[in-house]
């Protein structure tokens, strides 16, 4: 949906799983687009797989063009309907109205988000690309004391899998820098946030230009996102 007046830009919020992207993004107070969301449903045939399983960490697993063309919808239009997505079910199982509310930068974090950064920017609604960075052994911490209170696994597969992720998380580092994800700490990550927003490099139209938009009205703010964290 390239082409029409932005009323937001996009600040892309990346990292490995367990890196806290989902509570900084929430906390932040703007609007916010779960990437993982957008997950394609676990009985798809075109599903990657391995072992005969589906590999849920690679992004072929998710409909990135889907996930761009609704964060562009909802910076020129101002809103869009976004889809629920059952981790316990493997599928979308309803879908909700999210709008800008007046905010003029939107946050798109997500296990997947690194690979939204080219599509953001031929939408012309990229602002920024940030990778959240904290210590491996606090991601890995992290991430099985989720997967363990949310009782996603018997908790020796979950360890084992904690252990893989936590081997394989500076590829994945690697791989979000070199998708265009400028790293940050937690307090850098959160100022890039609150910047108003303007074009990022190589966006089509006038880069640094600030997105035109009128003001929330005093003490207004936009609806929380809903609770949710990365596979």
């Amino acid at each position: 949906m390239a082409g029409g007046a932005l009323q937001a830009r996009v600040v892309v919020l990346a990292g490995p799983s367990g890196c806290g992207k989902t509570s900084l993004a929430r906390r932040s107070g703007l609007p916010v687009v779960a990437l993982d969301d957008f997950y394609r449903d676990g009985t798809d045939p075109a599903m990657p797989r391995v072992g005969g399983q589906v590999d849920w960490e690679d992004p072929r697993s998710w409909d990135g063009e889907a996930a761009a063309k609704a964060l562009s919808e909802l910076c020129r239009t101002g809103e869009v309907d976004v889809p629920t997505y059952s981790f316990a079910e493997d599928r979308v199982v309803g879908h909700r109205t999210l709008t800008l509310d007046g905010a003029t930068t939107v946050v798109a974090e997500g296990i997947f988000a690194a690979e939204a950064v080219a599509r953001c920017r031929d939408e012309g609604v990229l602002a920024d690309a940030v990778l959240l960075r904290v210590p491996a052994v606090v991601t890995f911490g992290r991430r099985l004391a989720r997967d363990l209170r949310e009782r996603r696994k018997p908790p020796l597969v979950l360890v084992r899998q904690g252990v893989r992720k936590l081997r394989d998380e500076r590829r994945i580092v690697a791989r979000q820098r070199a998708l265009g994800c400028r790293p940050l700490r937690r307090a850098a990550a959160a100022a890039a946030l609150a910047q108003p927003p303007s074009a990022a490099p190589d966006t089509p139209g006038a880069p640094g230009t600030p997105v035109p938009s009128a003001a929330a009205p005093p003490g207004a703010a936009p609806a929380p996102a809903p609770a949710r964290s990365a596979r």
